[in-house]
């Protein structure tokens, strides 16, 4: 078999190739290539095949038994290209590749942004779901590689759609090394009004700034994720609000009560709770300095005032507080069973625990079992749904375990 060298090439064509390379296209007898690619060398005298059908190209090359093949590609070959499929078919040693800057390439030096430290996905020819976790967790950096079904206006109705806490810059990079380069920075909603070149690159760059809030329009009940501030390196790491509604229907809230949120977070629960029962005092319990300073934040940025922040770890953090009608444990750092021994409610008051794992929810039903208490269990297991291109598909939320007890209420026996 003849040596096949795969040769990437950008939207300047023939221009854009070395010497070394051209003569490399000059010498192949067999070249392969999209429409647009052959096009680059309309007076070559190789024999030409148009890279459509994959199959069929594999195929002719084996054929060929004499002369050197130059495939054509976009690109850098190795970079979610042709190459890794032509590795699947040809032993390394038939294969030369030759790659050309990629469009990710172009694209972060056209928006002039270092990007060793983005994450790239390609949407094309596949689905969006991949790109779902990553704005969900926050990725300051993303580079996504399109087509004309998940194209810019696709990918900025699923931005929309999943509630994020943090705002993204979209830039759309189009054409990118062709003199009908365009690249631009776009809102959501301007995306869906303009028509793009199907050659195209979008990346998203999270911004530092925090969405602005509009608290008459806000619900008194059920805050949407995206109000809250959350933590730089985990944006996501919050009590979702389908899951946060079912915890405050647990704990039977009343008016005038003395609430403690153990491992408060971002505070969400805590604000969802003082907002509801302006009379009511809510002690947001955090071990950590950047959780206590975002749930400050987070109170100011929604007008809380009946929210006092304890920065310091259960239980030796809640020695000095007040004795609470209800209880939250959103977080136990491993100090599960410390911080329920340590707990002093009122008379019927109410323990609520939100357990993301099957130890930390064994441990707290252990120990309601010794006590004698009863409880009961709420399995949520909850999906959002989500735009795919055309379509529309369900994302779950993580699965969480909400155990709920009342304080001095003895299993009979």
């Amino acid at each position: 078999m003849s040596v096949v060298h795969v040769v990437g090439i950008g939207l300047d064509g023939r221009e854009g190739l070395s010497e070394k390379i051209q003569q490399i296209i000059a010498q192949a007898t067999l070249l392969i290539g999209s429409d647009r690619h052959l096009s680059y060398f309309p007076q070559h005298p190789a024999q030409k095949q148009v890279l459509g059908d994959f199959t069929a190209a594999i195929e002719r090359i084996h054929q060929q038994v004499t002369g050197d093949v130059v495939v054509l590609v976009t690109g850098d070959p190795l970079f979610f290209g042709l190459g890794r499929l032509l590795l699947a078919e040809f032993p390394p040693e038939k294969l030369v590749f030759h790659p050309h800057l990629s469009s990710v390439q172009l694209a972060f030096n056209a928006i002039k942004v270092p990007w060793q430290d983005a994450k790239v996905i390609s949407v094309h020819g596949r689905s969006l779901a991949e790109l779902i976790p990553v704005l969900q967790q926050g990725v300051e950096k993303i580079a996504i590689l399109t087509d004309n079904t998940n194209n810019p206006s696709a990918i900025a109705r699923l931005l929309q759609s999943l509630d994020l806490p943090s705002e993204y810059q979209f830039w759309v990079c189009e054409n990118l090394g062709s003199q009908q380069e365009r690249v631009q920075s776009w809102s959501l909603e301007q995306i869906h009004l303009e028509a793009f070149a199907p050659l195209n690159v979008v990346i998203l760059l999270r911004q530092s700034h925090s969405k602005d809030v509009d608290l008459a329009a806000l619900p008194q009940f059920g805050l949407p994720d995206g109000v809250f501030l959350s933590f730089s390196d985990r944006p996501g790491l919050m009590t979702k609000r389908e899951v946060r509604v079912l915890i405050l229907g647990e704990l039977a809230l009343q008016p005038g009560q003395i609430v403690w949120d153990i491992g408060a977070g971002t505070g969400s629960v805590a604000i969802e709770i003082a907002r509801l029962f302006p009379t009511s005092r809510i002690y947001a319990v955090e071990k950590t300095t950047a959780g206590t300073t975002l749930i400050q934040q987070n109170c100011d940025r929604l007008q809380v005032k009946n929210i006092v922040t304890v920065h310091g770890s259960a239980p030796e953090a809640l020695t000095q507080l007040p004795t609470p009608d209800r209880v939250f444990i959103g977080g136990s750092g491993g100090n599960l069973v410390s911080i329920l021994e340590a707990l002093r409610l009122s008379r019927r008051g109410i323990i609520v625990l939100a357990l993301a794992t099957v130890e930390h929810l064994t441990t707290a039903l252990d120990w309601l079992k010794q006590q004698q208490w009863n409880y009961q269990m709420l399995q949520v297991q909850l999906s959002r749904s989500v735009p795919i291109a055309d379509l529309t598909r369900f994302t779950p939320l993580n699965p969480v375990t909400i155990l709920s007890a009342i304080a001095e209420v003895r299993v009979k026996s």
